[in-house]
């Protein structure tokens, strides 16, 4: 979950701070609640206080099927929030969405941000990569099914 300060990194180098020196809000969407939704808000009120140009304000949009859908109807209406959590299964949506999302690779190149996808898991980063290796957004959550079985009751 180191991400976070990727994340507010980048959008830190697109994003232009008053002349007022006010701080720039950055708006974030996403589905956690419980213990997830614990570590982000202390993720968001760690990075917030570690500086003063930008603020990140965190909502939870529900789960991740209303988040998605709720990001959606907010780029239709032209009030999407900067950052907008998607899960694994909502990155074809979005990527399919004309318009509706910046790829992470183009970001980092027109902002001259230095960006390694191979700090992530291969099997993370290929999911969110085009076959030419481009990468089309940032992973910050991904989760990864496990089963366990138990050979002597099996």
């Amino acid at each position: 979950m180191r991400s976070m300060t990727a994340i507010a990194a980048v959008l830190a180098a697109t994003l232009t701070a008053s002349a007022a020196s006010a701080a720039t809000e950055i708006t974030w969407w996403h589905a956690f609640t419980g213990r997830l939704g614990d570590l982000l808000a202390e993720q968001v009120e760690q990075f917030n206080a570690s500086q003063s140009d930008y603020v990140v304000v965190a909502t939870n949009k529900g789960n991740y099927s209303e988040t998605l859908n709720a990001g959606i109807a907010a780029f239709r209406a032209g009030e999407q929030p900067n950052i907008l959590l998607v899960f694994e299964v909502g990155t074809a949506t979005m990527m399919a969405a004309q318009g509706a999302v910046k790829p992470v690779y183009q970001l980092m190149e027109e902002t001259g941000e230095s960006f390694d996808p191979s700090v992530y898991l291969p099997p993370v980063a290929g999911y969110y990569t085009t076959t030419d290796g481009k990468m089309l957004s940032l992973p910050y959550n991904s989760s990864t099914p496990v089963l366990y079985v138990n050979r002597d009751a099996f």
